[in-house]
């Protein structure tokens, strides 16, 4: 069966976009849907990046240093961040992306790193214990996240820079292994940090 996705890609040279975009389109499971933002056509690319919805991102690192997230607060947290790399790289000045492709790797070698990326799937923890590990600070950023607040509208509510709601999201993420807003909302309802009602009021 193959699965629909949708990839966006950051890469400023048209030669490498299109050696990426066929490659991509050679994908195994997959029939990507593949939106080029440095094109002739778009200038505001973070701002297009935001609102698209992509499964992946794959991003030139030169265009947002070693924090992508930072660069781009209102990228979905859900997207996967992909850094394209011409060569040898440092892995731990990539550590905020969610993997690696090169120019020297194969369609093989890339669907298997998109295969890692999509089919790690989210665990929505329910005991107390989870719940407790959480920091004061924390449960409040869970809270803005399931009412549809973006990064820069909680930093405003809470009154802490995007990066630092950026770290806690991280944070966050690390400790429930959960990825996705639908999945901390589930868990925010699981464990009472939300009630129902609250969230029905907010759509």
């Amino acid at each position: 069966m193959v699965t629909p996705i949708k990839i966006a890609i950051a890469e400023p040279f048209s030669i490498v976009r299109a050696g990426l975009e066929a490659q991509l389109r050679k994908l195994f499971h997959y029939k990507a849907q593949i939106i080029n933002l440095l094109d002739e056509n778009r200038r505001e690319w973070q701002d297009v990046a935001a609102v698209i919805s992509a499964d992946i991102f794959v991003l030139n690192p030169l265009l947002t240093g070693s924090n992508p997230r930072l660069y781009l607060p209102n990228l979905p947290y859900e997207t996967k961040l992909l850094a394209l790399c011409y060569g040898p790289y440092d892995p731990v000045s990539l550590k905020e992306f969610d993997g690696v492709i090169s120019l020297s790797d194969t369609a093989l070698q890339i669907s298997e790193i998109v295969d890692r990326l999509l089919q790690s799937e989210n665990t929505i923890p329910s005991s107390s214990s989870d719940s407790q590990s959480l920091t004061p600070r924390e449960r409040e950023i869970i809270i803005c996240v399931v009412k549809g607040m973006t990064n820069k509208e909680i930093a405003a509510q809470l009154f802490l820079s995007t990066h630092t709601v950026i770290t806690h999201r991280r944070n966050i993420s690390k400790k429930l292994q959960i990825h996705s807003p639908s999945g901390l909302t589930i868990y925010a309802i699981m464990n009472k940090l939300v009630e129902l009602e609250d969230i029905k009021s907010e759509l």
